[in-house]
């Protein structure tokens, strides 16, 4: 009897360190999730997230595309970018190892938190040569 209850015992506490770790990987996830704002842009090639101090690939995923769809109603031509609020992951782009010339950082988005209801004001306005 005092076998099988240790043996209980020994199986309980692998367990409880098996979840334990499972939290951690969870916590960790979570905590290198940020709340991020910038302007959006996207289109089928591409799309990039960019702030006052930074410019973001962005993981063409289905987060992706579905910003992109909300943010189409607001924009006024196909190269204005949108005031977006998101939560996502930041990481080293892959693409950098493969020798692409891409952004150096890219942001998997989690969540769509807030989009504006019209297009940031272009820095510069280029027009077409008529």
């Amino acid at each position: 009897m005092t076998a099988a209850v240790l043996l209980g015992l020994m199986s309980s506490c692998g367990e409880t360190k098996k979840n334990d770790a499972q939290d951690q990987s969870a916590n960790a996830a979570q905590e290198a999730s940020s709340t991020i704002s910038g302007e959006y842009y996207y289109s089928e090639e591409g799309a990039v997230l960019k702030g006052n101090t930074f410019i973001y690939a962005v993981t063409m995923d289905d987060m992706a595309k579905a910003l992109g769809d909300a943010i189409a109603a607001v924009k006024q031509d196909q190269y204005d970018m949108v005031p977006v609020m998101v939560k996502g992951i930041v990481s080293k782009n892959p693409a950098l190892d493969e020798g692409q010339q891409v952004w150096e950082q890219i942001i998997t988005i989690q969540e769509i938190i807030s989009i504006a209801d019209k297009a940031a004001e272009a820095d510069i306005k280029i027009e077409e040569a008529k």
